[in-house]
């Protein structure tokens, strides 16, 4: 079926079924006591008011839909068009704006920005099921900067920039990103440590961040760029450093613009298609479903967003 014709983006009663066939796999949960037994559907009736995706809990007398719970709780927009800026943003490699959202879904911008934030929300994972190198394979770790820090003056230094550090496993194709105020090693260590396993071989360049913590690992081998040394044997940086031009090219030619304390999500969203890219066998529409997968238990409020930054 052609991505066009799904039903769930042009029908916002098919988009319930299909959210809820995703969310409540083997049967309907109620939200508010967690009952199971009796749960009855509610009828939409735009006359009476009642809407779209409506049930009820014979247990607590409750309603309920899908959306509660989920990033998508109090949205106002139609579900079909949250789904389809799901797609949109999952399936385009270096992000889609909330300008593009805006025109595409036809929805104001604020909308648009509004519900492109939830979705990144959604991507954004939680702790590690198992650590990265856990195999000892090699990780490499390496950190960038990007953008001026509010209030600061726009200069080369690295001190007045946004500052990330990324870890990439190699076995798995995972990417983990992290955003700092400052590139210390009392911030960067606990990160490092904290994502991978004490059996891996830990690959970086030649920063100083990099000497005590590489103690803690296996093994801790670098490259030194200041000399043009960028590949020794299997010892690079390459693939992190692969990650973060794709991650600068969508900043820049696609956002353009990132406030300091969005910056966290937007790296959620770029690692999230990095770890569930085509190389690993992941399409567009199952990559979709892993980042609807990742919208429960997750709220995000608009006055939360901190608009004047």
């Amino acid at each position: 079926m052609s991505v066009l014709s799904r039903p769930e983006f042009h029908s916002e009663e098919a988009a319930f079924e299909y959210l809820e066939g995703k969310l409540w796999s083997e049967c309907v949960v109620c939200v508010h006591c967690g009952g199971m037994d009796r749960i009855t559907k509610v009828k939409a009736n735009p006359e009476k008011r009642i809407r779209l995706g409506l049930w009820r809990c014979g247990d607590c007398k409750k309603q309920f839909t899908v959306k509660v719970g989920t990033v998508f709780e109090h949205m106002r927009l139609p579900l079909n068009k949250a789904l389809q800026a799901v797609f949109l943003m999952t399936s385009s490699k270096k992000g889609v704006s909330a300008h593009q959202l805006h025109r595409m879904l036809e929805i104001t911008y604020k909308s648009a920005w509004f519900l492109a934030h939830r979705i990144r929300e959604a991507m954004r994972d939680g702790q590690l099921a198992v650590p990265f190198g856990s195999d000892g394979g090699a990780v490499e770790v390496d950190e960038t900067y990007i953008g001026v820090l509010k209030g600061q003056p726009i200069r080369q230094s690295g001190a007045h920039k946004m500052k990330v550090i990324s870890l990439v496993d190699r076995n798995s194709g995972q990417i983990r990103s992290y955003t700092f105020d400052q590139m210390i090693n009392c911030y960067v260590e606990p990160v490092v440590k904290g994502n991978i396993a004490k059996e891996a071989r830990l690959i970086t360049d030649q920063a100083r961040i990099y000497k005590p913590i590489g103690k803690h690992f296996a093994s801790h081998a670098t490259v030194n760029h200041s000399i043009g040394e960028y590949v020794r044997g299997d010892v690079y940086t390459n693939t992190v450093e692969g990650s973060f031009s794709i991650f600068k090219r969508g900043m820049k030619g696609v956002y353009q613009h990132c406030g300091e304390q969005h910056l966290h999500r937007y790296l959620a969203e770029f690692d999230f298609r990095y770890s569930n890219r085509a190389k690993l066998g992941i399409n567009d529409a199952a990559r979709a479903d892993r980042a609807l997968m990742g919208i429960v238990g997750k709220r995000l409020t608009y006055r939360r967003l901190d608009l004047h930054a």
